[in-house]
């Protein structure tokens, strides 16, 4: 049964809180050394070579449910519960365990691939990793396929986000937020900015740069600078000549951190003065700590990507998670959630909700991005298992120091 809407003066009100706040929102992951613990894990091959079955649903008589993702990437009271997911538990009865869990991609797919190789429960029904890495667990067969009767609000899927590659026809993935991958820095400590990668190089900055362990998006916007179209049909020595930047810069102590989503710690102590990064993260924790960082998409291009919904193999409780799937595709609590982690929305009717309760936010292209934006940004493309597999060791080895 769909919930009631909710009406638009409280939505104003949670809205106007979450622009104002300056409590932190964040649940930050101490993981600092994210990278390190993932540098074997990107091409780990599954126990065996049998597909794992699905488990039987228990939805019907077990109403509860836990959901696994990224830090600073749902809306958060000052008292640290997530309103959106407390309406959603009282209006269908679900009870919800929200589980800041995920760091990186691969670290997270280090810690369950073994699960999920044999069928059973990782401790999550439905969790939100980036494309690739799902592309990656359905051609495994870790993934169950979603009920679209569960899930009726799948009509507000934005059309351009349909039928991806890794997914044809969304049947077993939906997007929860996209972002870019840009550049940052201390505005305080850089009052005259940056525009380029290379820019990060600078001497005055060694050992204050900051990178993110996502492959795609670190290597990906060294290759744009390098004049290579991430979304097209590049060459195994194109992605080499990106790394080999990216090791010079390891091997020199130019960058100090490979992190996940623990890199917002480096940039919040200055350890780090500038680095790679998600681009809705940069206004979240200006909101945390003052109006300190600005964040751009480099003059020769940022990347683009989406983190999507899934229902690994083992979760007893997937029409439970279709539910909330289909609650959050509803417009106006999709853009109450873009409100506050500022990262693109894949819900059509999000912006005009938005629009009737900030019109200011409606024109936020770090949430709602107009075709000028869109075209400075690529979608580094898919990659074969043995692309994957080359690419991921090449960019390891430089964490490795070999």
């Amino acid at each position: 049964m769909n919930r009631a809407l909710p009406e638009d003066p409280m939505i104003r009100r949670l809205v106007q809180h979450a622009r104002a706040s300056q409590v932190s929102r964040r649940a930050l992951l101490s993981t600092g050394g994210g990278a390190a613990a993932a540098l074997a894990l990107a091409a780990c091959s599954p126990l065996g070579s049998t597909r794992p079955t699905a488990a039987a649903d228990s939805s019907d008589s077990d109403k509860t449910l836990t959901w696994a993702n990224w830090a600073a990437y749902i809306d958060e009271a000052d008292d640290g519960s997530y309103p959106t997911v407390d309406r959603f538990t009282q209006d269908t009865g679900i009870s919800v365990e929200y589980l800041v869990d995920v760091d990186d991609n691969n670290s997270y797919y280090g810690k369950v691939k073994d699960q999920l190789a044999l069928g059973q429960d990782i401790g999550a029904d439905t969790v939100c990793l980036t494309d690739w890495m799902v592309g990656r667990l359905i051609k495994l067969g870790y993934t169950q396929e979603l009920d679209r009767k569960n899930i009726p609000n799948i009509s507000n899927l934005v059309s351009t986000l349909e039928n991806p590659d890794f997914d044809e026809g969304r049947k077993h993935s939906l997007p929860w937020q996209g972002g870019f991958a840009g550049i940052c820095w201390n505005k305080e400590k850089l009052p005259n900015g940056l525009k380029s990668v290379s820019d990060l190089w600078n001497p005055e900055l060694k050992g204050r740069v900051g990178v993110l362990s996502e492959m795609r998006d670190t290597i990906g916007l060294i290759m744009l600078e390098q004049g290579v179209d991430i979304s097209g049909d590049f060459s195994d020595d194109e992605f080499t000549a990106g790394v080999e930047v990216f090791r010079a810069q390891v091997e020199s102590g130019q960058v100090r951190n490979v992190k996940g989503n623990s890199y917002l710690e480096d940039l919040t102590n200055e350890d780090t003065l500038a680095a790679i990064v998600w681009s809705g993260d940069i206004t979240v924790i200006n909101a945390e700590a003052g109006d300190k960082w600005e964040f751009a998409i480099p003059e020769t291009g940022g990347t683009i990507w989406n983190d999507n919904f899934v229902v690994p193999i083992g979760s007893t409780r997937k029409a439970n998670a279709e539910k909330l799937i289909n609650y959050y595709y509803e417009p106006e609590v999709a853009a109450e959630v873009a409100a506050w982690v500022n990262y693109i929305t894949p819900v059509e009717g999000a912006r005009e909700a938005m629009a009737a309760i900030d019109p200011e936010l409606a024109e936020n292209q770090l949430i709602f991005p107009n075709e000028e934006t869109l075209s400075t940004v690529k979608l580094f493309r898919s990659l074969t298992s043995a692309q994957e597999q080359k690419y991921g060791t090449e960019f390891q080895s430089v964490l490795l120091g070999v």
